[in-house]
Parts: C-alpha cells; sequence; structure tokens
C-alpha cells in the first residue's frame, strides 16, 4: 500500500461519494418513472459504459490516485470531457432526485455534486503531475459538460 500524502484525502473523498449514492438509492427508486427522466438515467448508464470501455476495465479506478502503468486516455467520450464517469454519475443521480425530490434528496445530491468537484479538481493536478501531456488536453476539453465546462 501506498503511503504517499493525500491517500487518506482520496479515500475520504470516495467514501463521501458513495455514501451520498448509497443514500439516494435507499431513499426512493432506483429507476426514475417520468420517461425523460428515465432517458437521462439510461443517457448516464451509456456514457459510463462508453467511458469504461474506453478506458478498458483494468483501467477503472475509484480513486482519484494515478496508478503505476496508467495512460492518459483522450479518446472516445475523453475526447470532450475528461471526467465522463463523474458526469455520468451526477446526471444519473439528478433524474433520480428529480423523479423524487426531497429536501434530504436535494442536500445529498449537493454534497455529491460538491464532493465530484472536488474529487475531479484534486485528479486532475495528479493526472498534471503524471502526464506533462495533460495541460495541452486540458485545453482541448472541458471538465464535465461538452463545450461548457
Amino acid at each position: 500500500m501506498t503511503t504517499r500524502p493525500g491517500r487518506l484525502k482520496s479515500y475520504i473523498l470516495v467514501g463521501i461519494q458513495f455514501s451520498a449514492l448509497l443514500v439516494l438509492a435507499g431513499t426512493g427508486p432506483w429507476l426514475a418513472r417520468h420517461p425523460v427522466l428515465l432517458t437521462m438515467e439510461v443517457a448516464a448508464l451509456a456514457l459510463a459504459a462508453w467511458a469504461i470501455l474506453t478506458m478498458r476495465i483494468r483501467h477503472l479506478n475509484v480513486l482519484p490516485d494515478v496508478r503505476q502503468g496508467s495512460r492518459l486516455v483522450r479518446e472516445g467520450p475523453y475526447r470532450w470531457i475528461r471526467h465522463p464517469m463523474y458526469a455520468a454519475i451526477l446526471l444519473g443521480a439528478l433524474a433520480l432526485v428529480l423523479d423524487t425530490p426531497t429536501p434530504l434528496r436535494w442536500v445529498v445530491y449537493a454534497v455529491l455534486a460538491v464532493d465530484l468537484l472536488v474529487k475531479l479538481h484534486y485528479e486532475e493536478r495528479l493526472l498534471a503531475a503524471a502526464f506533462p501531456a495533460y495541460r495541452t488536453y486540458q485545453e482541448t476539453s472541458k471538465r464535465l459538460i461538452p463545450f461548457i465546462y
């Protein structure tokens, strides 16, 4: 196990992420009832699957840490957004909250969104340190929403 500084931060960020997702899963239906929201969920799952297939499942890592032997992926959905998995999580979770909105679910969604934003900024610092080409990649892609952010 690595003892590099920040490893605890990685585990805390992932812990918050999965805790928020568990609360959302436990406080409402897993599938949206409204067709538009269900379409959002399907789009989120499709984006996540595309991202996983593009990066190769063996390179999948829930921690923001850069694994030894990793490569910088710039194809597939990564051509337009640097964090398609985070975008998929936010889109799918938003569909669930909109389908069954409660104050608790909105607060949990906000916690999830802030956590993922902190996580992606942290991950980007690690990626920039690991891959010299990452800075150029940042100039040609957006973080979460194509052409916007």
